[in-house]
C-alpha cells in the first residue's frame, strides 16, 4: 500500500504507532490539515516534519521502543528540533524525569519537566474536564483524562500551557508539546490544529 502523497504545504505528521490510541490521533492530525501517518521504524523518521506520540501504557511503549529500535534515533530528532505532541503516556515519554515509574523504564525526553505517573488515580478513576489551554482560541477544550499523569515541576525554559485542579496539565518547550489528557477522544481538534501550526512554523 503507497503513502498518500504530499501537497504542497501540507506538513507530514507521524504517530508513533508501537502501542496506544494511534487511529483516533490519525484522525484527529487529518482532520487539522495534516498528512497523517503511522511511524514504527528509525529509518520513517527522515520522511515525517513532526510526531505525535499517542497515549497508552508508558512502561509498554518504552519496552517497545527498545525493540523496534526507536529510543536513541527519537531521542537524536527531538534534540535536533523535529516538533513532538505527546498524550498522556505521550507526555510521559517526553519528560526528562518520572516519578513511580520502573526503575529500567526510560523516556524519549525533549521537557525539562518532572512527570508523576497516574497521578489522576486509576482507570476507574477517569473522567473529563474542561481544560484552558494557552493558545488554543475557542474556549476550553474537553480533556479526557484516563490513569492521566501531571507535572510536578518544570525547568525555566519550560512554558505552562494549562492546569487542572491546580496540577499542570500541559506544557510546551521549544517545538515539544505534550498534555496530561486525550483531545484526540473528544471531536475537537484544536490542540492538534495547535500543533500542525508548530509543525508548520518549524
Amino acid at each position: 500500500m503507497s503513502s498518500p502523497a504530499r501537497t504542497p504545504g501540507t506538513p507530514v505528521i507521524g504517530v508513533l504507532a508501537l502501542q496506544g490510541d494511534v487511529r483516533e490521533h490519525l484522525v484527529a492530525l487529518a482532520e487539522a490539515d495534516a498528512l497523517a501517518r503511522p511511524v514504527r521504524r528509525p529509518e520513517e523518521l527522515a520522511e515525517i516534519d513532526g510526531l505525535v506520540i499517542p497515549g497508552g501504557e508508558s512502561t509498554t511503549m518504552s519496552k517497545l521502543a527498545g525493540v523496534f529500535g526507536m529510543l536513541e534515533p527519537l531521542r537524536e530528532r527531538i534534540r535536533a528540533g523535529l516538533p513532538v505532541y505527546g498524550t498522556c503516556a505521550g507526555m510521559i515519554m517526553l519528560a526528562d524525569k518520572i516519578l513511580d515509574g520502573r526503575e529500567d523504564q526510560q523516556t524519549f525526553g525533549g521537557v525539562d519537566m518532572i512527570v508523576r505517573r497516574n497521578a489522576f488515580g486509576r482507570q476507574n478513576e477517569s473522567f473529563e474536564a474542561s481544560v484552558e489551554v494557552s493558545g488554543v482560541e475557542g474556549g476550553p477544550v474537553e480533556g479526557v483524562f484516563i490513569r492521566a499523569p501531571w507535572v510536578e515541576s518544570v525547568g525555566g525554559e519550560v512554558e505552562v500551557l494549562a492546569r487542572h485542579d491546580g496540577h499542570t496539565v500541559a506544557v510546551r518547550q521549544g517545538n515539544v508539546l505534550a498534555t496530561s489528557f486525550h483531545p484526540e477522544l473528544t471531536g475537537d481538534h484544536r490542540v492538534h490544529a495547535l500543533f500542525v501550526e508548530m509543525v508548520r512554523g518549524a
